[in-house]
């Protein structure tokens, strides 16, 4: 049998380190989500070789509060895949493979896709809508050519440099049905790197506290 085979017949606490809740896998080589053992809150996976996360991965385990995928090759994600993780708060999902964004679980807080091929049309206009709870919000190094749409009021940091961004507009950040309206929580909004240039979209900063850094000339 090939050492990948060996891996994933192994019990996932001697694979991994499992330390009261929390269960380490990074750089072991594994192609797919281990199994883990019920009441898992944290499961650190960065640097491996998992393609594809399934919604049977993480069907049993509600208890998940962290999950981190960083450096895979993760290409795929099922839809349903994080759908049941109510408890959910950070997800890192940075340095992958992914075109496109499954739907996220409503308690997130902080949410990585920096560094992966995701362009606009992988997320849906609604896609953070509902996120009342998101503060962290990073998608540098992708192939977005606008800003996503539909940002919830948490939003306090936002990373969207090294895209291909073209376009804003008036509603992006702002209501430009309401000029008193003020954006008070976003302390950070990054845009370096895209080939917009901020200065002709003065209006779309309008209830920002601070202009976002980028090229302005």
């Amino acid at each position: 049998p090939t050492q990948n085979t060996l891996l994933s017949d192994l019990p996932t606490c001697l694979l991994c380190v499992c330390l009261s809740g929390s269960v380490y896998c990074e750089e072991i080589d594994i192609e797919t989500v281990p199994p883990l053992p019920k009441e898992t809150a944290y499961l650190y996976a960065r640097f491996n070789k998992i393609k594809r996360i399934a919604v049977s991965d993480f069907a049993d385990i509600t208890t998940l509060r962290r999950i981190d995928f960083s450096g895979n090759k993760i290409e795929e994600i099922e839809d349903g895949a994080f759908s049941k993780l109510l408890l959910l708060e950070e997800l890192s999902l940075a340095e992958n493979r992914l075109i496109k964004l499954p739907v996220l679980p409503p308690k997130l807080t902080t949410f990585n896709a920096n560094q992966n091929r995701i362009k606009s049309r992988g997320i849906k206009a609604n896609a953070f809508k509902k996120l009342t709870n998101l503060a962290y919000l990073y998608l540098g190094h992708n192939a977005l050519e606008s800003v996503p749409l539909n940002l919830p009021e948490s939003l306090r940091i936002l990373h969207l440099q090294y895209n291909n961004i073209t376009t804003i507009t008036d509603d992006t950040f702002c209501k430009s049905n309401n000029t008193r309206y003020i954006r008070t929580r976003m302390d950070e909004i990054r845009m370096e790197g895209n080939p917009i240039l901020l200065a002709k979209h003065v209006n779309a900063f309008s209830c920002l506290r601070t202009l976002p850094v980028g090229t302005y000339y």
